[in-house]
């Protein structure tokens, strides 16, 4: 049985049918682990749920922003966009089946030596932390506060973490650490506006405003953590323990799927039409 992990696919299923098929990935005795947001941007939205539902247990995700925008709007709680690309799933005769299959997925998933979230964990929280806090806005997903949860979710404050926080703003701020953050300081106050890349990913920051991973006294500093979220960073390296995945296929990049047995990574580049 071998493990993979794979980057933001963002309805673009056709490029990760190629990259299962040049890993020979077999869903009768291998799994795939995603970083979210398998929702989104991409032209097959509704087909990437299909696909990914039908794997059973051989597939596994993370929640991502993405993926929470589709179930707000689903809800009625939030209006798509210009720029989303949700509508076939909306319309879907099985819509039902496919968003509670999405809503019951986890924020953060912890496989062996490795640790998998969307966007990434804060300096100030350990892993245990974050595993404790992913798994209380999962009881929430999975609960009649669900729709507090939806109706609440949009916004950037507060934008630093507080255990005396309750309720919604709680389950904001969790869900803004680990499905939106880029960049913070060392004590996890959020910057949620800038989404470019940092001039050099693996400096170290002491305290001001920094890439989340990059803080010197970051408390998951010796866990392996993979991620995706931040496509500007086209997958270059980050540091030790660190495994950005999200290489921007549907911007024109790559898609990256991640041996978790070897370590080696395959990508599937966009085409011209694509870029």
């Amino acid at each position: 049985m071998t493990d993979f992990a794979v980057g933001d696919l963002q309805g673009c299923l056709n490029p990760l049918v190629r990259l299962l098929e040049r890993a020979h990935f077999n869903p009768k005795q291998d799994r795939l682990y995603a970083t979210g947001d398998l929702v989104n941007r991409g032209p097959q939205s509704l087909e990437t749920l299909r696909f990914c539902k039908s794997l059973g247990n051989a597939f596994h995700t993370v929640l991502g922003n993405h993926d929470l925008h589709l179930l707000a709007i689903a809800r009625g709680i939030r209006q798509p966009t210009v720029h989303d690309t949700l509508d076939a799933i909306l319309v879907a005769q099985d819509r039902s089946e496919l968003l509670e299959w999405l809503q019951a997925q986890p924020l953060l998933v912890t496989l062996g030596e490795y640790s998998i979230v969307h966007a990434g964990i804060p300096p100030n929280w350990r892993l245990a932390q974050a595993q404790q806090f992913a798994a209380e806005v999962s009881q929430v997903l999975c609960s009649e506060q669900s729709g507090a949860y939806f109706k609440g979710m949009y916004g950037d404050a507060p934008d630093r973490w507080c255990d005396s926080l309750e309720g919604p703003a709680r389950w904001r701020l969790i869900t803004n650490y680990l499905t939106r953050m880029r960049y913070c300081t060392a004590g996890g106050q959020l910057n949620l506006q800038d989404k470019t890349a940092p001039q050099v990913s693996t400096e170290i920051a002491s305290g001001d405003l920094a890439p989340w991973f990059s803080h010197t006294q970051r408390k998951t500093r010796k866990d392996k953590i993979i991620f995706g979220h931040w496509a500007a960073l086209e997958g270059r390296d980050c540091g030790k323990n660190l495994f950005p995945l999200d290489t921007g296929y549907v911007w024109g990049g790559s898609m990256r799927l991640m041996n978790l047995d070897t370590g080696e990574y395959i990508h599937e580049v966009a085409p011209p039409k694509a870029r």
